[in-house]
């Protein structure tokens, strides 16, 4: 993949992170709770699996994540668990569960550079993870992940153990995005804008091959078109501006999520 430039959407620079402690904070929080409430419309939800964290910002080692048996259309702000290094709950009152910590903590141990996890258990992102493949680059969009994603190729039952979780972050590396066998997806992102979007992406990206691959043979892009397509679709500041806009919508129609 070469590294020349190449043309961009005229796109808001949006900042990873703000100024004040304080103000990243609020952010991410109101960001990880509008998260929640996209997942659920976009039908992420399955009973009590799935979770999204966010590092906190004065406390590196701790995250923020959703509580257990909560549905993910009425989780608010005032929800959100921040769980130390150990697992347990410094700030709130419900509780979380052993697969969150286990899988999460060991992501947010292993990449400093990341803010966000988001992991759920949807129906094409399933269904692709059974075929034991990478995602190929038959559109623009999918490759957001071209030479940015990994197949993590073992299943042990629930990950429960902080080991596994260990693997699946030492599987993931420092790309962005990971398929779990018979499992489902994780990504991975510098603000929870940019792991909610990826996600989301990816989740599309499965359903567009299973289709594609449905109807026939689709073609797979080149390496130069696909590096192209890369570098424009990747781009964090495009993934932190499409978050924006549904976070806009969902805060609108759904004040209560800043409860």
């Amino acid at each position: 993949m070469t590294d020349a430039p190449v043309a961009e959407l005229d796109l808001d620079t949006l900042p990873e992170q703000l100024d004040s402690v304080a103000a990243e904070r609020a952010r991410r929080k109101r960001q990880l709770a509008v998260a929640f409430r996209l997942f659920a419309r976009y039908g992420f939800d399955e009973g009590i699996a799935g979770h999204l964290t966010a590092r906190d910002p004065e406390f590196p080692n701790r995250f923020w994540v959703n509580p257990y048996a909560v549905h993910f259309s009425r989780i608010k702000v005032s929800d959100l668990l921040l769980l130390d290094e150990n697992g347990k709950v410094v700030e709130g009152t419900r509780r979380t569960n052993k697969a969150a910590f286990a899988i999460h903590s060991t992501i947010h141990e292993a990449r400093e550079d990341v803010v966000a996890v988001a992991h759920a258990h949807t129906i094409h992102g399933r269904a692709w993870s059974a075929l034991n493949r990478l995602l190929d680059p038959i559109v623009q969009e999918s490759c957001a992940f071209y030479e940015n994603h990994v197949l993590f190729d073992e299943y042990k039952g629930l990950v429960l153990e902080r080991d596994e979780g260990v693997r699946i972050a030492a599987r993931l590396g420092s790309k962005r995005a990971a398929i779990l066998r018979h499992h489902g997806l994780l990504t991975v992102g510098r603000s929870v804008a940019e792991a909610a979007w990826w996600f989301i992406t990816m989740e599309r990206a499965c359903q567009m091959q299973l289709l594609a691959e449905a109807a026939g043979t689709p073609r797979v892009m080149t390496a130069e078109e696909a590096g192209l397509a890369a570098r424009q679709f990747g781009s964090a500041n495009m993934a932190r501006n499409n978050f924006r806009l549904l976070e806009d919508l969902i805060v609108d129609q759904e004040p209560d999520v800043l409860d």
